[in-house]
C-alpha cells in the first residue's frame, strides 16, 4: 500500500455484521424476513432492481433515518455496537458548498473536534486525481469530481466498517476503475458493504456476492480468484453475465 493513503493509526479490527428483520414504509413492506450477512475485513456488494430496499439497509446499518419502520436485529460479530464505526458515503455527494475540497475532505474530523491531518488529505486528494483543484468549492466541481472528494473523504474516515452506496456511479469508465483500486486498496481489512446497479463492479470487487429482489434476497457464489479481478478473465466475464441474468429474473 503507497504511504500516500496509508491510514493515520492502526486499523481495528473489523467486524462480521448481519441484518435481520422486516422493514415497513408508508405501512407497506419493502422487505421481510430478510437475513443479510456481511462478512468480516472483506467487500460484500449487494445488487438489485432500484426500489427494494438496498439503500434502506445501508442507512439501517449506519443508524439513519429511513422514513419507514425496522422490526429487527441489527449486529456485530464482537458485540460492539455498529453505527458508531462506520464511515458511509451516500448517492449523493453531500459536500459543504462553502468548502474547498480539503475542507470537505477534513470535514470529519473538524465535526468530532479533532484537528486533521492535512498531509494524509492531500495525499488522497492527489490520488482522486484533484491535485489542481484543493481550493475549489463544489459548486466549481463537475458531478465526477463532486463524486471523487466524496470518496476521498470516506476514505479520509480510516473506520473498521465503510458502507458505500453507488459510490463510482458518476465516473468515466477509465477513472471509475482508478477509484475501484484505490478505495480496494484503501479499504484493506475493513468490512465493506458495496451497494451497486454494476454487476461488472461487484464481481470484480466482491468477496461475497448478494442479489436483492421484490421476493427476497439471494446469494451468488462469487469467482474463486480473489478480488480485485480482471475485468477481461474469463471467469469475470462469466460471472457478470450470471449477475445480469439472475438481476433480469433469471437464474444465476
Amino acid at each position: 500500500m503507497s504511504t500516500a493513503a496509508a491510514p493515520a493509526q492502526a486499523l481495528v479490527s473489523a467486524p462480521a455484521l448481519r441484518l435481520t428483520g422486516d422493514f415497513h414504509h408508508a405501512g407497506r413492506p419493502l422487505f421481510s424476513g430478510l437475513d443479510l450477512p456481511i462478512s468480516a475485513s472483506g467487500w460484500t456488494c449487494l445488487l438489485g432492481p432500484s426500489g427494494v430496499g438496498k439503500s434502506t439497509v445501508l442507512r439501517l446499518f449506519a443508524g439513519l433515518d429511513t422514513g419507514g419502520t425496522f422490526d429487527g436485529e441489527i449486529s456485530a460479530s464482537d458485540g460492539t455496537p455498529v453505527a458508531t464505526r462506520i464511515a458511509f458515503m451516500a448517492q449523493s455527494d453531500l459536500l459543504a458548498p462553502w468548502l474547498d475540497v480539503v475542507g470537505n475532505v477534513t470535514l470529519g474530523a473538524r465535526l468530532r473536534g479533532e484537528a486533521p491531518d492535512l498531509a494524509r488529505a492531500r495525499a488522497l486528494i492527489e490520488r482522486v486525481g484533484l491535485a489542481g483543484h484543493v481550493d475549489k468549492r463544489p459548486a466549481s466541481l463537475s458531478g465526477g469530481m463532486r463524486q471523487r472528494v466524496a470518496l476521498a473523504r470516506v476514505l479520509m474516515e480510516d473506520r473498521p466498517i465503510v458502507l458505500l452506496d453507488e459510490p463510482f456511479a458518476a465516473l468515466d469508465a477509465r477513472t471509475r476503475a482508478e477509484m475501484q483500486e484505490l478505495a480496494f486498496e484503501v479499504l484493506e481489512g475493513r468490512t465493506v458493504l458495496l451497494v451497486t446497479h454494476d454487476p461488472a463492479e461487484a464481481v470484480r470487487l466482491g468477496h461475497h456476492l448478494f442479489i436483492l429482489a421484490e421476493d427476497g434476497l439471494t446469494r451468488v457464489e462469487a469467482p474463486a480468484s480473489p478480488p480485485i479481478r480482471e475485468v477481461d478473465a474469463s471467469e469475470t466475464m462469466e460471472m457478470q453475465a450470471r449477475l445480469f441474468h439472475a438481476l433480469r429474473g433469471r437464474p444465476a
